[in-house]
This record gives C-alpha cells, structure tokens and sequence, in this order.
C-alpha cells in the first residue's frame, strides 16, 4: 500500500502530465492546422496555371495568366479528362529559365485516388506512391477538364515533428523535476503529520496493560487552522485522557495490592492462633463430646485452608510489586519428579505418566517457586478429573526454553471459563464429571499463581482445552530464567 506522500506526489505528477499532454497535443494539432492553411492558401495563390500548361506539351514563358516558370520546386501537377489523368507532371529544382517539368509515372491507385479528388478549390491531402504526401486542390478547367495542382506535405509534417519532438523533450524535463519538486513539497508539507504518525507509533509501543504510566510523549504542535493541526490537538487531548485513565486504574490497583498485602499480613497471625487453639483443644486428654470433637476438626481445616490461601495472597501481592525471586541453577527435571511423586500419593486413583527428555532440564530460577507451579498444576488437573483419569507430564527444551506441559483426558474446562482461567479467585465447575468430588474447591488461587511464577521467570503459560483434553503450557528460559 502506497503512502500518503507517494499518493500525493504521484498525483500531482498525473495532474502534470495530462495538463502537459493536453498543451502539447492542442499546440501540435494548431500548428498543423495553420500550416495545412498556409500550404492551401500558396495552392491557391499558384492556380491551376501549371497543370493547365501540360495539355500543350510543358512550361511556356507565357499563357495569358503570367509567368509559369516561377513555380515552387516540387509543384505537382496533374490533367484529367473524365476520371481519366492525361499529364502528370512534377516542377524540377532547376532554376531561372531552365526550370524543367518533368513527367511523373503513377500507378493505377494514385490515378483512382486523383480521379477522387472532388474539383471544389479546396486543400486535400493524398498519399501517392510515387511522390508521398501531398497537399492538392482540383478546380474545372477551361476545356472540361479537371486541373489539379499539389505541394508536398513534408516541411509541415517536418515542422509538426519538430515540435512534437521539442514539446516532449521539454515537458518530460519538466515533470522530471516537477515530480522531485513535488515529493520535496509533499514530504515539507506533512512533516506535522509525520510527527504525529511517529508519535503514535511510540505511544503503541509503550506497555500499557499493567504498571505505572510515565509521561507519553505528545505530538508536536501545529497550526491550528489547518488539518494536520486539528488532527495532533485532538491526538494530543485523546493521549491525556487515556493517561489519566490509566494512572487512576494504577493508583486503584496499586490500593487493591496493598490492602491485599497488609490483609494477608494481618490475618497471618489470627489464623494461626486459631488454628493452634483447635489442635490444642483436640489434645485434651478428658473425653470430648463427639460434634464438638466435629467442630474442632472443621476449625483446624478451615484454618488450614485460610491460612493457605492468606500464603497465596502474600505472594501474589509480592509478585505484583516485582520483588526479585531467587535466581539459582534448579534442576527442574527432580523438581517434576519430586511433584509426580507427591501428586501419585495424594491422587492414587489417577493414572500418572512421565514424558521426560533423556538430558537433565535446568532453568535459573526460585526452585521453591516453580515446584509451588508444578504442584498448583498437578493439583489442579487432579481436582478437575475424575477417578481413572490420565495426567501425563512431559519436559523438554525447544531451543533455548524449558516447556512443561500437563495433559489429562478429563472433560476439559468450559469454554465460559477458558478466557478468565488464569484470573484470581476463578473457579471451574469440578463437578461436571462424573467422580469428581464436589468438596474440593480450592482457593481460586492456584492457576493465577503458576501465571505470575511463569511470567517473573521470564516466561509464561496457555491453555489448550477441549472435551476430552486439557493441555497447561509452561515455558520458562533456559539461560535467564
């Protein structure tokens, strides 16, 4: 797609060149008209004196109509009786009194084409094979005859094409350089509307999905009165709204991630007393009544799971802030066989297959943190599946990344949920198959957690699901982790 300036210039060189070629053709066609009136008007000026003077056998010094011998070399002259040409003649170069007529031989079409030449005085132009172009006029003779007198064409068509000649030769000099003159203008006028283009392309680039909005560069200012001046103030008042927005949308998630951090700090302490007074009060060595033996359980789990979920909080929230995690040499291929191992433990009735490379994968990363992805994963494809199911793992490098992938048979996550699986507090309906348990709910946690591991190691995470088949991407680098 051609640009705006190349558009621009384009057209004005069109414009150019037909207006160039309007002039030129209209100059060519005037000139020609004028001396085609000139060659008749010297037709008429000579008469018919020297074709008339053939009948008597060529020039005489005098017919009663004035000198004969005065002709313009090259003077064509022919005789006709009926449609048939009796003389045909041609005025030699000679000069003075020594001027010769000499006979000219024409074929049987250059007799039909002067036999057409209507006998109205005036000028009309013929091809004979025998002389070329000429310019004729045929009048009635004194006997009955028809007297035509003709003058070659050639110093017109010679003067036409000269200035056919002259015309292109100057115009295409001139769209030559109208053409680098114009690109030169084009290219000075929309250096407002390149700035702006430039400007835009910078502001597309600048990251604005998450983090704090800096100053966006503005485009330049303009004249106000003209297009491209309209278009960089409106730019320009479009890019303020859009960055108070977004500073306002940082400053609100920024609140949310430290109410979240000082929430999670907070509860840290109360969960864990309560959760250490229920272990305490099971340990009573008196009898317990049974529903408050009950009680106590469900206190010590639900503390449990609290004080798990205020763990997952804690780290979100550091994640979030970009606080550095460990950059250590893991062994992420003991790290996936540790987590199967754990995984096999706590799900025996899931068919568990490992998919390892035969070389030992080792990433640069926090080994507590990516073994907390694993284990959310593995967890995670165990919770969703029923009895039965199979969850292979698989571990391999693709040039310089470590991929992970997590693969069950189970019924695949629903396409309302697929869009948001990686968002917190996103639960899956675990109980849309047939053996899962409907108790195990989670925490909503677990897969916002793998994504935000992944992405500080410099990497990332995708779904591919379908009925039948859920597939968990992990993709960590190799060299940087």
């Amino acid at each position: 797609m051609p640009t705006l300036r190349a558009r621009l210039t384009a057209g004005l060189v069109v414009l150019l060149a037909v207006s160039c070629a309007a002039v030129g053709v209209a100059a060519v066609v005037e000139l020609n008209g004028f001396l085609t009136g000139r060659l008749d008007q010297q037709l008429r000026e000579a008469g018919e004196r020297f074709p008339a003077s053939l009948e008597h056998g060529g020039l005489s010094d005098h017919d009663g109509d004035g000198d004969t011998r005065r002709q313009t070399a090259g003077t064509f002259g022919a005789r006709l009786v009926g449609d048939t040409v009796t003389n045909a003649a041609l005025v030699g170069s000679g000069r003075g009194a020594g001027t010769d007529a000499q006979d000219v031989t024409l074929d049987a079409a250059d007799r039909s084409m002067l036999a057409a030449v209507p006998a109205d005085g005036k000028g009309h132009t013929i091809d004979l094979a025998a002389l070329d172009d000429y310019r004729v006029m045929a009048v009635q003779g004194r006997d009955g005859d028809v007297l035509i007198t003709g003058l070659p064409t050639e110093p017109v068509d010679a003067t036409v094409h000269r200035l056919e000649l002259v015309a292109a030769v100057v115009f295409g000099a001139a769209l030559a350089l109208a053409g680098f003159a114009g690109a030169v203008w084009v290219r000075w006028s929309l250096r407002p509307l390149s700035r702006v283009a430039a400007t835009a392309t910078k502001v597309s680039r600048l990251p604005l999905s998450s983090g704090e909005v800096g100053l966006w560069p503005r485009a330049p200012e303009a004249d106000p009165r003209s297009e491209v001046g309209r278009v960089a103030d409106a730019f320009n008042t479009m890019l303020g709204h859009v960055e108070d927005a977004l500073t306002k949308r940082h400053a609100s998630e920024e609140r949310l991630r430290s109410f979240a951090a000082d929430a999670s700090h907070e509860l840290r302490t109360p969960v864990a007393s309560i959760r250490g007074h229920a272990e305490l009060a099971l340990l009573h060595p008196g009898p317990v009544p049974p529903k408050v033996a009950r009680a106590l359980e469900r206190i010590e789990a639900e503390a449990a799971r609290m004080g798990a979920m205020v763990d997952d909080l804690m780290l979100l929230a550091r994640l979030d802030a970009g606080r550095p995690l460990e950059r250590l040499p893991v062994d992420l291929t003991r790290l996936v066989l540790d987590a199967v191992t754990d995984a096999q433990a706590a799900g025996p009735g899931h068919r568990w297959t490992l998919k390892l490379s035969e070389e030992p994968v080792t990433v640069t990363g926090d080994a507590h943190r990516l073994h907390q992805v694993l284990a959310n994963l593995l967890a995670n494809a165990r919770l969703h599946t029923p009895g039965g199911s199979t969850i292979t793992i698989s571990l391999e490098t693709e040039g310089g990344t470590a991929v992970l992938k997590v693969h069950d048979d189970g019924p695949g996550v629903s396409a309302d949920v697929r869009p948001r699986i990686f968002e917190r507090f996103t639960h899956g309906d675990r109980r849309r198959a047939e053996g899962v348990e409907s108790g195990n709910t989670g925490t909503g946690l677990g897969l916002s957690i793998v994504a935000a591991v992944a992405e500080a190691h410099g990497g990332g995470v995708a779904l591919d699901s379908g009925t039948g088949s859920t597939t968990f991407t992990v993709r960590i680098p190799v060299g940087n982790g």
